[in-house]
């Protein structure tokens, strides 16, 4: 059984072309109600319906802005590190760091700007049903994608000019948020990135799933915070860390950056979408009536 037939009522499946309006589909889909297994995949099949029909220079900006919005994760990171060394031990002051990295998170989901590793999850799924392209997710996924990247390395050279300059980071404290993502070995980066993929595209679920803005709010500094504890590579958070540190230490070239943008990006894909969208998808599908 296709999921088609737990959002919709028509007999076939309907593939979506990139100038049809979302607001044809609404009718197949329920309202933001429920919070079965099959009323989240009805839901967030919509929300890829609708960012997959998003005008391109809509989804640029909108990832633009998510790239800006999540550097505030990692300049509160340095923030935190340059005022508690000295005064905290190691493991209080990886706990505060940690929740300092999920403030640029919560910006950008709870902000609603198109962020990458929600989207390898999300706007897989009317693929799979059938109701869109996989020329519109490439589509969607190289707009969002470009735009997370040029955002996120303009907050990283902006902060690496202000935040010195202002007083509230060390110099060295940039290198040391690099250090973590770059001083490991591609695959196990490759296999830290996964598990990132993974926790995000379960933030975008569960996300759905959510019960109003406190709810959201505490599922994405849960989810977000887990990542920063264990400094797992997140392409676009990690552009913010890594060229802040390329920028500002002779240890770290960037060839070593694009390295880590490389890696980092498909073990965030494989996350999302392997472990959550295809195993969510099938569950959900194959569990129903």
């Amino acid at each position: 059984m296709r999921a088609r037939g737990l959002i919709g009522s028509a007999p076939n499946p309907h593939t979506v072309s990139d100038d049809e309006s979302p607001a044809e589909f609404e009718a197949d889909v329920p309202p933001d109600q429920g919070t079965s297994g099959t009323d989240i995949l009805a839901r967030q099949i919509r929300s890829g319906l609708n960012e997959l029909q998003r005008p391109a220079d809509g989804l640029l900006l909108s990832a633009l802005s998510a790239g800006l919005d999540i550097g505030f994760g990692p300049l509160f990171m340095g923030i935190v590190l340059t005022f508690t060394a000295g005064v905290y031990d190691p493991a209080t002051q990886r706990l505060l760091v940690a929740n300092a990295y999920a403030i640029g998170f919560v910006f950008v989901v709870l902000g609603r700007s198109e962020l990458f590793t929600e989207h390898t999850t999300l706007a897989v799924l009317p693929v799979l049903d059938g109701r869109s392209t996989f020329a519109s997710l490439a589509r969607l996924w190289g707009l969002v994608y470009v735009g997370n990247v040029v955002g996120a390395s303009i907050f990283a050279a902006a902060m690496v000019w202000l935040a010195p300059a202002y007083g509230i980071i060390n110099y060295g404290v940039f290198a040391e948020l690099a250090a973590p993502l770059l001083h490991h070995s591609a695959p196990v980066v490759f296999a830290g990135a996964v598990l990132a993929g993974w926790l995000m595209g379960l933030l975008s679920w569960l996300v759905a799933g959510a019960d109003g803005t406190i709810a959201r709010f505490a599922v994405v500094w849960l989810v977000t915070a887990a990542i920063g504890l264990a400094h797992l590579p997140h392409s676009i958070a990690g552009t913010v860390e890594v060229l802040a540190g390329v920028l500002t230490s002779d240890a770290y070239p960037l060839v070593a950056y694009l390295r880590f943008l490389v890696v980092a990006t498909t073990g965030n894909i494989v996350g999302g979408v392997v472990f959550v969208a295809l195993l969510k998808y099938g569950h959900v599908v194959r569990g129903s009536e």
